[in-house]
């Protein structure tokens, strides 16, 4: 007997669906709630490193993955004027067979398509109360009609809902990294062609990134602010104002990205967290993905971290007849894992926007000797030993080999 037969998981991007998958895998029935009306496609470009490909492989995805990918392979930095200051290349060289980039809206299809097969989906619906009780867990939701589960998974993001409503609000968890980040879709009018451009003031950068599975071209701004003061959350055209402010004026294609942003239809914007738990489980309800570990975008990890989780969870939560020792399990195997890769954020944060004119002229003066700065910096070194640190294969105590000092 496995510790549960039936799971609730919240969130259906890329946690939830391969949680599903590996369910299903030991006969564990899973349904999954999720408060968009469909699966989400379109997004930015994301990761899948070293164990995680490997999860990716068991699951048969990889060549699925492999015929998705970006194919984004040149990152220059550029001055004010457009001219290049440096090619590097891949902004972090690691080894490409186990390091994919692809685009999160490809990568949800390919995870989710096969299981629509054997998993309940309930879209344009979300939890809106959970009550243990001896049998497992009373669900409420905005729309289904309340139903029982052994377990309950959220696997809902970074602002998970089914952290809030099982462990309290984000702000205890929360840790800001001092920055906010904006990404949304614009015409490809510098005639990118699989490349990123990245313009740098301090404090703050823009880019370009092309791509031939995105709809013209992604641009992004990143900028460092002390304090939040809300516009995380605030409504949208909240968010436009507070990036005008703080880029018009600036050097390079600012201002035509500006422009570009009135009406893109994929705007995103939020503040750069990690959230750190002392605990990833309470009673009947854990935590997956970025609603329990979030490493934020500046690891560049949490979609290895996400697959992983999934992987490990449903393999402890079949080994063991109890649930309390099969959670226990899944948080100490995956623990030291998720350090490793949360630890990363302040190297790419650093690399990607200096915060001072002196840290950025120190990272300009290494860009002169191209690709060195990310091998200077440690951030390749950094990121392949974080992401490869997880043997699949190990018995539980001795899983995470890692060190990425």
């Amino acid at each position: 007997m496995t510790a549960v037969r039936t799971v609730l998981v919240s969130g259906a991007s890329i946690a939830g669906p391969a949680l599903a998958h590996w369910l299903h895998r030991y006969g564990i029935r899973a349904t999954v709630v999720e408060k968009a009306p469909a699966p989400r496609m379109g997004g930015h470009a994301i990761d899948i490193r070293g164990a995680a490909v490997d999860v990716a492989e068991r699951m048969g995805a990889l060549d699925a993955v492999r015929a998705h990918l970006t194919e984004t392979s040149r990152t220059c930095f550029v001055r004010a004027d457009g001219r290049v200051r440096s090619d590097i290349g891949a902004a972090v060289d690691t080894d490409h067979d186990r390091s994919l980039e692809i685009v999160r809206g490809d990568l949800t299809r390919i995870l989710h398509e096969p299981t629509t097969a054997y998993t309940e989906y309930l879209y344009e619906d979300s939890i809106s109360g959970l009550a243990e009780t001896p049998d497992g867990v009373q669900v409420t939701f905005q729309r289904a009609e309340p139903r029982v589960f052994d377990l309950i998974v959220g696997a809902d993001g970074l602002h998970s809902n089914t952290r809030r409503l099982a462990f309290g609000p984000e702000d205890t968890y929360g840790r800001y990294l001092g920055a906010l980040f904006s990404i949304f879709t614009v015409p490809n009018h510098l005639g990118l062609d699989r490349e990123a451009r990245l313009y740098n003031e301090p404090g703050k950068g823009a880019g370009m990134i092309h791509s031939p599975r995105f709809d013209g071209a992604k641009a992004f701004f990143l900028v460092h602010e002390r304090e939040l003061n809300g516009i995380d959350r605030a409504p949208e055209e909240e968010q436009k104002a507070f990036l005008r402010e703080r880029f018009t004026g600036a050097g390079w294609e600012c201002e035509r990205i500006l422009a570009g942003m009135a009406h893109p239809p994929d705007f995103y914007f939020d503040s750069v967290k990690q959230i750190h738990m002392d605990r990833w489980s309470r009673g009947r309800v854990t935590l997956l993905g970025d609603a329990g570990y979030c490493p934020s975008p500046m690891s560049g990890q949490g979609t290895t971290l996400a697959l992983v989780g999934a992987y490990v969870l449903a393999q402890e939560l079949s080994r063991h007849e109890d649930l309390t020792p099969a959670l226990e399990a899944y948080e100490g195997g995956m623990r030291p894992y998720v350090k490793a890769n949360q630890d990363i954020a302040d190297t790419g944060m650093g690399f990607l926007a200096p915060r001072t004119r002196l840290g950025l002229a120190t990272r300009d003066t290494l860009l002169r000797f191209s690709g060195l700065l990310a091998r200077l910096s440690g951030l390749d070194q950094r990121v392949a030993r974080a992401a490869e640190g997880f043997d699949l294969d190990a018995p539980p105590p001795n899983r995470v080999q890692v060190d990425v000092k």
